[in-house]
């Protein structure tokens, strides 16, 4: 019998809130940092990008959390150390540098280092938070929590990219922007730290310690054996396409969004305060996306994957248009910033639903499970990697340049959106 203190109100919030503000905080909040300490589009692009890298991998170590100690203990080891990261990371920032005049990428290769430790430790606490939910969870219990679960990683992006970037933008006024950002981090690690503490005392010990028969040995057949079913899946090539390419716009542009925004007019920018693009981008924003991912499952459950593919692609592709008028607009009214971004935003949340349920439908089969792992590591590439060169196009084409080309790669969404071939009644209730 479940007592009150072992009841999943106690810890599935803050397991949730805590899987969500370290990703926000390693792969959002970083760029805009990064950004305000002086560093060029060119290499906060290229660096923030690789912390996608975890993510991409995780599938190859994800089998070894299950036979190393319990799901429990990796979620307080890994919370534990994501605290220690971030708080090492706000003592590893550069204070003595001209913000100004723009800073080399070497001088903050400690704090870089910190991030990827960061990133690693996310990604293993995602891996170890969703393994604990099935474990500690009955199948009734699941489907009852499942949309708390989201709702409180919704509310973690929401604080990371709103509440903490609006407080670093509120601590940059006394003129200190290395001490505002540093204090701000210290804040991420003592969030984290108390989460810890609480669950230390709330999260269940679901689960005993076992060795999976076979051990590493069985894992690593097993391991290879799911990856050579995965690509001998029909049509896999066109999936890997598919992936790939159906977030590319917003591949491209999602790492030169918030530069954009924080650019003053001289740079072809918007010239937002950091506090402003908190609220902005990391809480209207956020909330469009909210309500466009909420309408778009509804939408895909009334119509069914296969006709609902192409106005999902449209839906994601074509509101990339905005940053283009923005910026050959310069418009500095905040309702019109504002709107523009709840537009794109929401059209993103609505399109993604389509590419989340074909990664369903391309994983079905007997390693399901594997071959989802595997397509959301080519999720996490299909960011990465346009990511990564982002921003070194943006300084060569500029803003309005560079959103011509992210108009263009709308063609890739729409393109294998009208190609994919899918089960007429998959996904329709």
């Amino acid at each position: 019998m479940t007592t009150k203190r072992e009841s999943p109100w106690w810890w599935i919030p803050t397991l949730y809130f805590a899987e969500g503000l370290p990703y926000f905080i390693v792969n959002n909040i970083s760029v805009l940092m990064f950004k305000d300490m002086g560093m060029s589009n060119g290499d906060l692009a290229l660096y923030t990008s690789l912390l996608y890298l975890p993510w991409v991998i995780k599938p190859l170590w994800s089998p070894f959390v299950d036979i190393i100690r319990t799901k429990r203990w990796w979620i307080m080891a890994m919370q534990t150390l994501l605290a220690l990261a971030f708080a090492f990371t706000a003592l590893s920032l550069p204070h003595r540098v001209d913000v100004a005049a723009g800073v080399p990428v070497s001088a903050f290769a400690l704090t870089l280092v910190l991030f990827y430790i960061g990133a690693l430790a996310s990604a293993t606490h995602d891996i170890a938070a969703d393994g604990y939910y099935m474990i500690a969870l009955d199948s009734h219990r699941q489907s009852v929590f499942v949309g708390i679960r989201s709702t409180f990683y919704r509310i973690a992006s929401v604080f990371g990219q709103g509440v903490l970037v609006m407080i670093a933008g509120l601590l940059e006024k006394r003129g200190d922007i290395p001490m505002a950002w540093t204090i701000t981090l210290l804040i991420c690690a003592a969030l984290m730290a108390a989460v810890t503490i609480w669950h230390s005392f709330f999260l269940p010990k679901a689960e005993q310690s076992t060795v999976r028969e076979g051990g590493a040995v069985g894992i690593f057949k097993e391991l290879k054996e799911s990856i050579l079913s995965f690509f001998k899946k029909k049509k896999v090539w066109f999936a890997l396409a598919f992936m790939l390419l159906y977030r590319l716009p917003e591949a491209f542009a999602v790492k030169m969004l918030v530069p954009f925004l924080r650019d003053g007019a001289a740079a072809g920018g918007l010239g937002l305060k950091t506090e402003t693009i908190g609220f902005v981008y990391g809480t209207v924003g956020v909330v469009a996306l909210t309500l466009g991912g909420i309408l778009g499952g509804l939408y895909a459950g009334k119509r069914g994957l296969k006709k609902a593919m192409l106005p999902m692609a449209l839906s994601l592709a074509l509101p990339c248009a905005v940053y283009l008028y923005m910026a050959l607009a310069h418009s500095s009214n905040l309702w019109v910033i504002s709107a523009c971004v709840a537009l794109d935003q929401f059209g993103y949340g609505f399109g993604f639903t389509a590419y989340m349920l074909y990664m369903i439908y391309f994983s079905e089969g007997r390693y399901k499970t594997s071959h989802y792992a595997l397509c959301t590591a080519f999720m996490a590439l299909s960011m990465m990697l346009p990511g990564m060169v982002a921003g070194y196009l943006q300084e060569a084409l500029g803003y309005a340049g560079f959103f011509v080309m992210v108009m263009v790669c709308c063609l890739a969404t729409v393109g294998v959106a009208f190609a994919a071939d899918v089960e007429p009644e998959f996904g329709k209730k």
